[in-house]
């Protein structure tokens, strides 16, 4: 047995933001994993970087007519094949367009419906550039079947149109029994990482990490303030309200934000020792492998991100006189 121990202090940057317990439609989860070969194989990958998953709720269906158009998307008009449970495959534009209506004639009659109950929730399931596609698609459908069974329909179509092969997973938010899907965001981690070991099982490296554990501070840009960015950069708008408030804070004098910015870094700095120590208490071990642990955390810990907020980041190219920020790149330019 080796003696090898998650250090506490990335223990708890292990730890998901929400309590996956707290679930409200997701059967079995379970509760933290336990410490040992467990702890010692996800921290590992975490120091080998290895992919993280993302699984994203991408929005709801209205009505009968946008679920269709959202299933016609999805399948391409019919040419892409739509997986269900059970090994259910609807190819052909008329099978795909028989599918959403039968899901809103189910939703037309249901009792006690609100005339604005969305139809159906559409989640991307989506792994980096090179992964198998078949392994995703596969690794997709087993996250399906363990997440929502036959509890509630669904359908998926895996696309590779795309450097990142994703599925396009429909699940209809009226329940067989009756029941509403109504996700929390600990669903969506305990998602995030049944996917994850979905993808494990057949054979993907994959995690599901919070970003700390990984030394990022900075949230991933929303897909609308992207597609606005992505206007400004090319000239063709304004530049987006949330980053243009970003650059005024960052100019201002003082350090008004100073106390939840210190709060990042010191947490950041306390992930950090801890990962250290385990470095040089690894490092002495007999064990062969427990030396080689040791230099791949430590090439980690030495190639982490600086510990930098976007207002961080604005202020210091701001302080070089580059008052115009393309961020896309995250570099000003010079006017």
């Amino acid at each position: 047995m080796s003696d090898f121990r998650t250090p506490i202090g990335f223990e708890e940057a292990l730890r998901p933001p929400v309590d996956v317990r707290r679930a409200r439609v997701t059967p079995g989860v379970l509760g933290r994993r336990a410490a040992g070969e467990d702890a010692r194989a996800q921290l590992m990958r975490v120091a080998r970087r290895v992919p993280e998953v993302m699984v994203k709720i991408t929005g709801r269906t209205r009505d009968g007519g946008h679920l269709q158009r959202h299933l016609d998307y999805i399948s391409r008009n019919g040419k892409l094949v739509l997986e269900g449970p059970d090994g259910e495959r609807l190819e052909g534009r008329a099978a795909v367009r028989t599918l959403g209506e039968d899901w809103a004639a189910e939703r037309a009659v249901e009792p006690g419906r609100r005339r604005d109950a969305p139809v159906s929730l559409s989640v991307v399931l989506s792994m980096p550039a090179g992964t198998d596609p078949l392994r995703v698609r596969d690794s997709a459908r087993a996250f399906a079947m363990a997440s929502f069974g036959d509890r509630f329909p669904w359908v998926f179509a895996l696309h590779t149109d795309d450097r990142h092969p994703h599925v396009h997973l429909t699940v209809r938010m009226l329940g067989r029994d009756g029941e509403r899907l109504n996700p929390r965001k600990a669903d969506l981690q305990a998602w995030r990482e049944g996917f994850a070991r979905a993808l494990r099982a057949r054979g993907v490296e994959a995690e599901a990490t919070p970003r700390r554990a990984r030394g990022v501070v900075r949230k991933p840009e929303r897909i609308s303030v992207r597609k606005l960015r992505e206007r400004y950069v090319s000239g063709e708008g304004p530049i987006p309200r949330v980053l243009a408030g970003a650059a005024a804070e960052a100019s201002r004098a003082g350090d008004d934000a100073g106390p939840w910015r210190d709060a990042v870094r010191e947490r950041q700095l306390g992930i950090r020792r801890s990962l250290v120590a385990e470095v040089l208490r690894l490092g002495r071990s007999e064990k062969a492998g427990d030396r080689v642990a040791a230099e791949v955390v430590e090439r980690f810990v030495r190639t982490m991100p600086a510990v930098e907020t976007q207002r961080d980041r604005i202020a210091r190219r701001l302080g070089g006189k580059e008052t115009d920020v393309d961020h896309r790149s995250e570099r000003p330019r010079r006017r």
